[in-house]
């Protein structure tokens, strides 16, 4: 039976953060208009809840992706990067079948607990956080697995967006406010922006072995060069996204200090540009960091 050690290797623990982060920015983006005094359960069991949601998706995604690419030989000897659990087979197929069945029962129970008893939702609006949460579940899942994966068929970009970006951020806005922004999609698309952006350090990084396995991700379909260039897109996206909503909502002259963290993602570009693909796997968990650091940095700002 694997250890408990091996499945938190599993769940890949640097990529957590990065889920945790878009739920972070929609509690930041959610302080300055949550009501006063609040009736019923409090924002922060929801914001709270809506982290923990948010993390367990993302471990369902990397179990279902160690399982899928295992499944479909993606991941072999050529692979680069760090050995995955199943490959190495310090877990079982078995083994993964049941972990995947039981956080995928643990989505769904923190997420039903989230819109039930937490976010204090009308019926519609429950439905429609219902809907929204098994479609998670079964993204998360179909990423690898299934006759056709979507990450085999270049669509991972557009889920990572939506999930990690939209769903995240504006979904955990308005369950801590119950009202509707759509100025929040800015911020929300510069989440989805930079989650892109560690999906494309991950894919460049695979390129050679996805290629020869077929798994035509974006990546693969674009070619190093043109990859490079829409990982260029994406970190100038994100900041330019981050700076329009602080202009609409007319925020003061010190919250533009979060600009200055563009150099460190600026450094890692240069950087990138010259590395060779095989040898990225470092960059990705400074994307999630940086990413990390500039909600943060973002976040306070805002609010204070």
């Amino acid at each position: 039976m694997a250890k408990f050690k091996t499945w938190i290797k599993a769940a890949r623990p640097r990529t957590v953060l990065l889920s945790f982060s878009g739920v972070l920015l929609g509690g930041f983006l959610a302080i300055p208009k949550v009501p006063e005094p609040v009736e019923g359960p409090t924002p922060w069991l929801t914001i709270i809840f809506s982290a923990l949601t948010a993390i367990l998706l993302q471990i369902l995604s990397n179990l279902a992706n160690d399982y899928g690419d295992f499944k479909k030989g993606t991941d072999n000897v050529k692979r680069v990067g760090p050995q995955r659990e199943m490959q190495s087979g310090a877990i079982t197929e078995r083994e993964m079948k049941h972990g995947l069945v039981i956080t995928a029962l643990l989505c769904l129970i923190s997420g039903a607990l989230l819109i039930v008893v937490f976010a204090g939702l009308t019926w519609k609006e429950l439905l429609v956080f219902a809907a929204l949460g098994i479609a998670a579940v079964l993204a998360a899942v179909l990423y690898t697995l299934g006759k056709r994966p979507y990450g085999y068929r270049g669509l991972g970009d557009l889920y990572c967006f939506l999930f990690f970006g939209w769903a995240a951020v504006a979904g955990t806005f308005y369950l801590a406010t119950k009202s509707l922004d759509f100025s929040v999609l800015l911020p929300a698309s510069a989440m989805g922006f930079l989650s892109n952006a560690v999906l494309n350090i991950n894919n460049m990084r695979d390129y050679e072995n996805d290629k020869a396995s077929g798994k035509n991700s974006l990546v693969v379909k674009l070619g190093l060069k043109k990859a490079f260039v829409y990982h260029c897109l994406l970190i100038g996206g994100a900041f330019v996204c981050l700076t329009v909503y602080l202009v609409l909502k007319h925020a003061p002259v010190y919250s533009y200090m979060f600009l200055w963290l563009f150099l460190l993602f600026f450094k890692d570009l240069k950087a990138i540009k010259k590395t060779k693909p095989e040898q990225l796997d470092p960059f990705l968990g400074r994307q999630v960091r940086n990413t990390f650091l500039l909600v943060v940095v973002y976040g306070v700002l805002l609010v204070f």
